[in-house]
């Protein structure tokens, strides 16, 4: 069965960039995470044992956003090793990281990287 679990728009405020202001100020940053894994034995059985809890990749995001990086590619590819660690049965895992308002010198709504890896 060919099925994903995702998280969309999960909000943080964090202090990630490159530049000194962005460190100590930080940013509000959304998170969107897609894991590719096969749910055919929760759809059968209903129990939470045999899929992927949302509540723990909540967590797993919210603990690498708690880690201040200079650049958003190396935040999600923490969190998709993360997740790749946590769950056998995800194989492949897509994040986008956005940052909300830039400091880039003209309007931006947001900016962001998306990152995706499968398991060897």
């Amino acid at each position: 069965m060919n099925s994903n679990i995702f998280l969309k728009g999960m909000e943080f405020y964090a202090f990630h960039g490159v530049s000194p202001q962005e460190r100590e100020v930080g940013n509000t940053f959304l998170v969107d995470v897609t894991i590719e894994c096969d749910l055919f034995k929760a759809s059968l059985s209903d129990d939470l044992h045999d899929t992927i809890n949302y509540a723990t990749v909540f967590e797993i995001v919210k603990e690498e956003m708690e880690i201040p990086s200079l650049l958003l590619e190396h935040v999600g590819g923490r969190i998709i090793r993360a997740i790749l660690q946590q769950f056998e049965q995800a194989t492949n895992v897509k994040v986008k990281v956005s940052k909300v308002n830039p400091p880039i010198g003209g309007q931006v709504e947001k900016i962001g990287i998306t990152l995706s890896a499968s398991r060897c």
